[in-house]
């Protein structure tokens, strides 16, 4: 009984580090845009978030009840050092992406670890598949998605709104109006993150009969988890937030503000369902959203890529980790002891190496302007494989005396010297005409209309 409440002491440090690393992985959720917009300072930012995530932790217990009763059968034979594997996966997969910058799921990861490590410790049987579909993977691919395309809608609105208002006048709503957003983001995240935390201990604690099935999270497992994930936003994961501030699309106020309350909603309601979703897929949906939804706005499509590669990562790699470490514990004492030694070598190599390129709060926004990319392959072949647009033609009613006039510089070497010929001349009113709008180009224009027949030309004239 003595070992087993040892390593449960072991498991809930563990899940009370992990929990630390999820508040400065996910602190961009609430407030990349509000920095980047420069609403708010960057250290005040991240301090009003760590006080609403403790806050949050507090309004409901659902997700904890997901995560300690419904991912994991713990009447499958479920021990603690499975819980501290699956945590170890969680922990050092937040910490890699956290060093390249990359905003993926900590709620992804700390699943995909607690289901590697129990499937290589106990089996499938322990996983309860239905629920890992419904209330996780579906999340997955719906909540980016629909914070997206609410996002979108939002930016056009409040744009097609405020479209006669005096920028200068509205600048000082949008700001209130994102700190707001921010803030419901925050409390939503404290509301949903905390609680995967406070599960994960309550599951332990199932495990080594500290409590009984099926019970909620004790007082002092909510009031632990709020302040370790408090502790760890007001860190701020500033690579992550340069990332999604100004690495996705070019935030303004407008944008900000409709992404923030877009993402909040979704999480809010999906917290109120015991969905254990993440917000890092919501926000990032959102931020992708807001810069569809301005007219010019650019999404940079390669942070992007990389970014739902990761996404699409996270549940594998995690687990992997997972289940290479609960192999490794599952050999008693020594196991344990050498899978905790891993996780401090691993995590102080990532440390030291982020200290390469620092990123904190003094340079957080110091990234070049998002411009327009290079096509890609396919746009590249479709327009290799386009017609080219059609040539503009002398009309056939014209003299030869007009189309001699027109054709002479050309033939004679005059000041064109021989670089121009009617196709080009036709074609250079048609491109005017284009930009100028119809008809700006005057009453040329109306002479010399474009026809689809070929005009006769004289004898020896150039083709």
């Amino acid at each position: 009984m003595e070992h087993i409440t040892l390593l449960i002491g072991i498991v809930i440090v563990t899940a009370l580090v992990f929990d630390f690393t999820n508040g400065f992985h996910d602190t961009a959720n609430a407030m990349a845009t509000t920095i980047s917009t420069g609403a708010m300072k960057p250290k005040a930012a991240v301090a009003m978030s760590a006080v609403l995530n403790l806050v949050g932790a507090f309004l409901s217990v659902e997700v904890a009840k997901t995560i300690s009763s419904g991912i994991i059968d713990e009447g499958a034979g479920i021990k603690p050092e499975v819980i501290f594997a699956g945590l170890v996966g969680a922990i050092i997969w937040n910490l890699l992406t956290w060093l390249a910058g990359l905003p993926s799921s900590s709620s992804h990861a700390l699943l995909g670890g607690l289901i590697g490590a129990t499937l290589a410790s106990v089996g499938m049987g322990a996983v309860n598949g239905d629920v890992v579909v419904m209330k996780v993977l579906i999340p997955a691919l719906a909540a980016p998605l629909v914070a997206g395309i609410a996002a979108t809608l939002a930016t056009r609105l409040t744009y097609r709104l405020a479209r006669n208002a005096d920028e200068k006048q509205t600048a000082k709503g949008y700001r209130a109006g994102q700190i707001t957003s921010a803030a419901l983001v925050s409390l939503a995240h404290g509301t949903n993150d905390a609680q995967k935390t406070m599960g994960v201990i309550t599951l332990a604690l199932i495990s080594g009969g500290a409590l009984g099935a099926d019970a909620d999270p004790p007082l002092w497992v909510i009031t632990s988890a709020g302040v370790a994930i408090a502790l760890g936003t007001y860190l701020g994961g500033w690579r992550i937030i340069r990332t999604m501030g100004k690495g996705l699309t070019d935030i303004r106020p407008p944008q900000g503000f409709a992404a923030q309350t877009s993402a909040a909603a979704t999480i809010l309601a999906s917290s109120h369902i015991g969905f254990s979703l993440s917000t890092t897929h919501v926000c990032s949906g959102a931020v992708m959203g807001s810069g569809l939804g301005r007219k010019g706005g650019v999404v940079r499509w390669s942070t992007a890529t990389r970014m739902f590669t990761g996404w699409a990562m996270t549940l594998p790699a995690a687990g992997g980790i997972a289940a290479i470490s609960a192999v490794i514990a599952d050999q008693g004492d020594w196991g344990v002891t050498v899978v905790a030694v891993l996780l401090v070598v691993i995590s102080g190599g990532i440390y030291l190496a982020s200290r390469r390129e620092v990123v904190d709060h003094t340079n957080v926004n110091d990234v070049d302007p998002i411009a327009p990319e290079e096509p890609g392959v396919v746009t590249t072949a479709m327009q290799s494989v386009a017609p080219p647009p059609a040539q503009a033609t002398i009309p056939a009613q014209l003299s030869a005396e007009q189309a001699d006039a027109r054709t002479a510089p050309a033939a004679e070497g005059g000041p064109d010297n021989g670089s121009r010929t009617p196709s080009t001349d036709a074609a250079d009113a048609d491109s005017k005409d284009t930009a100028d709008g119809p008809g700006a180009a005057g009453p040329q224009n109306a002479e010399r209309p474009v026809t689809e027949e070929k005009p006769q030309r004289p004898a020896g004239l150039l083709p």
